[in-house]
């Protein structure tokens, strides 16, 4: 297999389109160009033509990492998970047409396919991290915030951060950074509470709602507190 032509993408920076005699193009950066020493009129043996590929892979996982970043933050693992996930199958002509065993992919095959992606995600992730573009513990502190500014607690803020795949080593950094908002916690509770008297009954379930956006019971019990002291005939 020879490299017919090599030119620079008129459309995105750094990208080359490396043009083969079958008129198959790969598209690759431009560090690839450099690392595998391509020019024009390259014969390429099979340990270069598989190189190329899998650089033209890397590019494909790139560009479509860079997308998703674009579209909101994510976490390391977030990311590498919607890279590695596989495609949606593509029906048949007819709805209900299923496709012959013989022509599904070996399971050994599959997982050799599984592999060979996650190995490239990974690369592209860290490259991503190197550049800045992927930072967990940024991630975590704007997860915190996020949910604190929306009345959640420390529990509750927790489990997004684990829903999110954020390293457990980061979240308590992530709750330190939050300003105490007692201010906030009162709210939630007279709000709850809608002007009600402070009985047992009513302050248990302000206790149980407090609880649910996970806050701690010293936190809650701080708030009934609050609420008992303030109201007219409190001590």
């Amino acid at each position: 297999m020879k490299i017919e032509k090599l030119e620079p993408s008129k459309h995105r920076q750094g990208r080359w389109l490396v043009w083969l005699e079958d008129a198959s193009l790969i598209r690759v950066g431009e560090g690839d160009v450099v690392s595998l020493g391509l020019y024009a009129g390259m014969e390429l043996t099979d340990s270069d033509a598989a190189a190329l590929t899998a650089a033209g892979e890397r590019s494909k996982l790139m560009e479509r990492a860079v997308g998703l970043l674009a579209l909101r933050p994510m976490s390391r693992k977030e990311l590498l998970d919607k890279l590695c996930a596989p495609p949606r199958p593509k029906r048949g002509k007819y709805p209900y047409e299923r496709l012959d065993e013989e022509d599904l992919p070996s399971r050994e095959l599959l997982e050799a396919q599984r592999d060979a992606v996650r190995e490239q995600a990974e690369a592209v992730v860290g490259r991503l991290a190197v550049l800045g573009l992927l930072n967990d513990g940024e991630y975590a502190s704007t997860v915190a915030r996020h949910y604190a500014a929306k009345g959640y607690g420390p529990r509750k803020i927790r489990d997004e951060l684990y829903r999110r795949g954020i390293p457990r080593e980061l979240w308590e950094d992530a709750l330190d950074g939050l300003e105490p908002d007692e201010s906030r916690l009162d709210k939630l509770a007279r709000q709850k509470l809608r002007g009600a008297e402070p009985t047992r009954e009513n302050l248990k379930k302000v206790s149980d709602y407090l609880a649910r956006r996970g806050y701690g019971w010293e936190e809650i019990s701080a708030a009934l507190d609050r609420i008992r002291r303030d109201w007219p005939d409190g001590d």
